[in-house]
């Protein structure tokens, strides 16, 4: 077992129980929908699921919660021990807490709570606080019955914060994440109110949540759209997805799972929050948890779901495509910038979001594809600002460019997630940049922590500058060396 394999799940654990089935008709007495219940399914929710979900192969999971003493507490330790899962419990006060949802045709048609309040009685144990103290990354799995409130655990994860990570996936009935958390995972209604931004965009959320938890990286979930990920320094990443049809119940619970695991096998963090996008994509996809449920009981599966298309971790989703809206327009050269300035009055006419990127592109790779189509969901038209030749010379060196940039502008412009290019003859876009003035300006994740440029110049007008993850390996220097 490698030391980076330990990780402890520590947090408020429920019930969470399932009846499906059929609705025909309306009850006469009321106008209701009649159920007729065709399956029925149970397992660990809140902080339990999390736990379920770090188990993988290499990692060894303990679990810090309180249990009631009563007949489904006994059943939740029966589950953590077939899984492999190590329970050190606390007394709680009151049932435990169950929550049934009961469904039909892929939809909740009702949620029943009972239980509780399950506020955790007594200090910690001596053996769970040695755990917390040893791990290689704790997980605190708020559900808002008390246990993230819990003075003693408190002290000892902000005692550890400094030199381990502690990862915060918060609740809005719960207290607020220590300071020094490693990474702490609101979604975006939750980053919202916590920040007291109620109309912000997610990436300027996420940095003001930075400041106000004294985190070092918050991330913000925006469901179906992907996550935003902001640091203590340099600029925001976005990592993005693409909605699926599928059940979203438990799927804040396989994000923050995979982002632990990650990090627990030393992963950057936003590594991390790329591989936890996937994870979440693939398990809506699957199911959700009621379809984790039914995988367990058949395969006895206790590995969290793949992406269903095989993605590797860091790769950007694919582009929903562009707004019939807004035409494709395209300047063929430094001096004809005039098609791109079309589109971006067209654009910002209608009330639409401009973005911007740029590079050399001398030879268009899967990294380059991956940023841009990563670049282009976040608005309603991207504009790509090339290097001319002579640009690219100085900046690479003699031998460079392998193409031209009449050619380099053609190949860029055959894809669909690009809306216009323009060449610029400087050293640097500033002068493009300039005369766009975009509202985002969008670089790969190679710059991650690092001070770009261009920053407070597209700050000047209020745009925002943003990162989206690159796929490692690739790169046009190491494709032309390897070249015959």
């Amino acid at each position: 077992m490698s030391r980076r394999g330990r990780v402890v799940v520590v947090g408020d654990v429920v019930v969470d129980r399932d009846l499906v089935g059929r609705v025909e008709r309306l009850c006469p007495d009321a106008p209701v929908p009649v159920v007729d219940v065709d399956s029925e399914s149970a397992g660990p929710g809140g902080a339990g699921l999390s736990a379920l979900l770090c188990v993988q192969p290499g990692v060894e999971v303990t679990l810090v919660a309180p249990f009631a003493d009563d007949a489904p507490a006994r059943l939740l330790r029966d589950a953590f021990e077939q899984a492999g899962v190590r329970v050190l419990g606390l007394a709680q006060d009151g049932a435990t807490r169950c929550k049934t949802r009961v469904r039909s045709g892929g939809q909740s048609l009702l949620r029943v709570d009972e239980g509780g309040p399950a506020r955790p009685l007594g200090p910690l144990p001596a053996e769970a606080v040695r755990a917390l103290e040893s791990a290689d990354v704790v997980l605190v799995s708020c559900y808002g019955a008390g246990m993230s409130a819990h003075e003693q655990l408190r002290e000892v994860l902000t005692a550890r914060a400094g030199h381990h990570p502690v990862v915060w996936d918060p609740h809005p009935r719960g207290p607020r994440p220590i300071p020094g958390c490693a990474l702490v995972t609101p979604n975006l209604d939750e980053a919202r109110a916590a920040a007291g931004l109620p109309t912000a965009p997610p990436d300027e959320v996420a940095r003001e949540l930075v400041r106000l938890w004294s985190a070092k990286a918050v991330c913000v979930t925006t469901g179906a759209t992907g996550a935003w990920l902001a640091t203590t320094a340099g600029e925001p990443v976005y990592a993005p997805t693409t909605a699926v049809d599928g059940d979203v119940c438990g799927a804040g619970d396989a994000f923050v799972a995979a982002a632990v695991t990650a990090l627990a096998g030393a992963s950057t963090t936003s590594e991390a929050v790329s591989a936890a996008v996937l994870q979440a994509r693939g398990w809506v996809q699957a199911g959700g948890t009621s379809g984790f449920r039914e995988r367990r009981a058949r395969h006895d599966d206790r590995t969290p779901v793949s992406h269903p298309d095989g993605s590797a971790a860091g790769s950007a989703g694919r582009s929903t495509g562009r707004s019939a809206a807004f035409s494709r327009a395209a300047s063929a050269g430094a001096g004809q910038p005039e098609s791109a300035m079309d589109l971006v009055r067209r654009v910002r006419a209608e009330g639409g979001t401009v973005v911007a990127t740029g590079g050399c592109y001398d030879i268009l790779h899967a990294g380059h594809v991956s940023c841009l189509e990563a670049a282009r969901r976040l608005g309603d038209a991207l504009v790509v600002l090339i290097n001319s030749d002579d640009s690219v010379r100085r900046l690479k060196g003699e031998g460079r460019p392998a193409q031209p940039a009449e050619d380099r502008a053609t190949v860029l412009r055959g894809l669909a997630c690009v809306d216009a290019v323009v060449v610029f003859d400087e050293d640097s876009p500033a002068e493009a940049l300039d005369a766009l003035r975009p509202d985002l300006w969008v670089k790969g994740g190679d710059y991650e922590g690092a001070d770009l440029p261009e920053a407070a110049q597209v700050r000047s007008w209020g745009g925002r500058v943003v990162l989206v993850p690159y796929l490692s390996g690739h790169s046009t220097t190491a494709i032309l060396a390897a070249a015959p």
